[in-house]
């Protein structure tokens, strides 16, 4: 088989293109400082099982993730951002295979397979999180490779308790990694789209390979979770009320708020709008009732997911991985048919990929008078670029032109790749914060005195992830815990300068250094700053 009808391999090399390269070119987000150093937490004080932050109690989220990164600091070391971001980019890729691998299943069209995997690979989120330390990737690549088994399960007649028994595995690793949300936001769904669409018309002969698959799935994704409960149950306890308030009141959205939801595709925008229009493309697809079942699943997702009082933008991405198999047939039919639609149609393609084609042209003007100054530092990145960007600009007006969607489209991915291999790069130098200094300047005052450092109300992840080891709070939650040590440090905010003074009245309180981890120069957020001061009793 020619490498050009391998689709399959050719899917594998895309993401790695995208998931894999560059993979240090973002700073650290708060969400990957806390799984990062948890996971350095594992290693160093040996809290594999009851995992810690900061060396406080952390069992809001499952660990599994947070073994995998440990796991990759112990094999590559624990500065490598390859090595912390590698176990998100390898699940980034098994998400995309296993689209492909389902889309091929309820289809048989490889081509319809691969266009799916190649939008799902190039969709914002799940690019992003493919790229990012974070769980999100990890709750939703194992359970579509769960939904991958179970629709085998219901498809065919032989290997059933295989299936069943990788399900039930698949399953309990999504709950290991974010508990139940992928069994409410994907798998859910998914299941009542097939019972909608194909009426689960074997589920009678199937109903002991599906009592494995429940049995097992209890089995593991209950196991961390009783066991962490019944040796540090107090622990368990409090955390869990504050979670359950955190759902019904934090970050409390309209159920409206989701149905904007085409723009997690990012680039794929308007053709995903254009893939959920029902009565447009119903008798357009090759396969109706896998268009219906991908169109079910959809918005199934979108309506339990709005159902949630709690609504944040990322928890999209279970959504994004139907909308790609549905998008993808709205693509598939542009490839077949582009030459012969009516015109009228075809003006939402022109508008759409000539955008991108137009954002490649104008890319370097744009750069040109945005980075200015910086241009100096980053010219071979930015000239590689914008050669990349305005030849692929170019090249999808001028198919565009002749009416060869299919060319278009693979451009597309080719726009995204050339992004990651020479556009991020750049990021590590926009806008960089002039008074950055980190968190471990404050070692310097402790080398010829071996002073503790301590954390006056609370503890910022990134911070501690940047130090390299925990750092004690004052703040137990009901009042302040004095040091006993003659001098200390002591790192605060200027919001709590006053409370402070209160607190330590009859210490002598000496400003020495600033703490500015903001890493661009145009936004300050005051988590991210520390003023630090020596303490010693009067």
């Amino acid at each position: 088989m020619k490498l050009k009808d391998n689709y399959l391999l050719l899917l594998i090399l895309v993401c790695f293109a995208i998931f894999f390269v560059n993979l240090d070119a973002i700073y650290v987000n708060i969400m990957e400082a806390r799984n990062f150093a948890t996971a350095r937490e594992m290693i160093n004080l040996d809290h594999w099982i009851f995992t810690t932050l900061n060396d406080e109690p952390r069992y809001e989220k499952p660990p599994l993730p947070t073994w995998m990164t440990a796991i990759s600091m112990l094999l590559f070391g624990m500065k490598s951002m390859f090595a912390l971001r590698l176990p998100a980019a390898i699940m980034g890729t098994l998400t995309v295979v296993f689209i492909y691998k389902l889309g091929l299943k309820f289809t048989m069209h490889r081509k319809y397979a691969f266009i799916s995997g190649l939008i799902a690979a190039t969709s914002f989120y799940i690019l992003y999180s493919g790229r990012d330390g974070q769980w999100d990737i990890h709750t939703h690549a194992w359970m579509i490779m769960a939904i991958y088994s179970i629709y085998k399960i219901f498809t065919q007649e032989s290997s059933t308790y295989l299936h069943g028994l990788l399900a039930g595995i698949f399953i309990g690793c999504s709950f290991l990694s974010k508990g139940p949300v992928s069994m409410y936001a994907l798998l859910l769904p998914f299941l009542i789209a097939y019972g909608v669409v194909y009426k689960y018309r074997n589920f009678k002969s199937n109903w002991l390979p599906l009592i494995l698959m429940l049995i097992t799935a209890t089995a593991i994704s209950a196991s961390w979770s009783l066991y962490v409960y019944y040796f540090d149950t107090n622990a368990v306890a409090k955390i869990t009320d504050r979670e359950t308030g955190r759902w019904l009141n934090y970050n409390v959205r309209p159920f409206y708020y989701y149905w904007s939801f085409v723009i997690q595709s990012g680039i794929w925008t308007i053709p995903a709008f254009v893939g959920l229009l029902y009565p447009y493309l119903k008798n357009r697809v090759f396969n109706k009732p896998g268009y219906k079942f991908t169109l079910w699943w959809t918005l199934g997702a979108l309506v339990l997911l709005s159902i949630i009082p709690e609504k944040k933008s990322r928890y999209l991405m279970p959504v994004l991985i139907p909308l790609a198999l549905n998008t993808a047939f709205y693509i598939e039919y542009l490839f077949r048919r582009f030459d012969m639609i009516p015109k009228k149609e075809k003006w939402v393609v022109y508008f759409n990929f000539g955008l991108i084609a137009f954002i490649g042209l104008i890319f370097p003007i744009a750069g040109l008078i945005y980075f200015n100054e910086l241009l100096a530092i980053i010219w071979p990145w930015f000239l590689m670029t914008s050669i990349c960007l305005i030849g692929i600009g170019f090249l999808m007006l001028y198919y565009l032109r002749k009416n060869k969607i299919k060319p278009v489209f693979y451009l597309t991915i080719w726009f995204i790749i050339s992004v990651i291999f020479f556009g991020l790069p750049i990021a590590k130098k926009i806008q960089p914060n002039p008074s950055y200094k980190s968190v471990v300047a404050v070692d310097k005052y402790r080398e010829n005195n071996s002073m503790q450092v301590y954390e006056f109300k609370s503890f910022t992840p990134e911070i501690i992830w940047e130090y390299g080891s925990p750092i004690k709070v004052l703040w137990n939650g009901n009042g302040f815990e004095k040091p006993s040590e003659e001098k200390f440090l002591l790192l605060n905010t200027p919001s709590e300068f006053e409370a402070m003074q209160d607190e330590f009245s009859d210490h002598k309180i000496e400003k020495i250094e600033e703490i500015d981890m903001n890493p661009v120069g145009n936004t300050h957020k005051e988590r991210l700053y520390r003023d630090l001061y020596l303490i010693s009793k009067n």
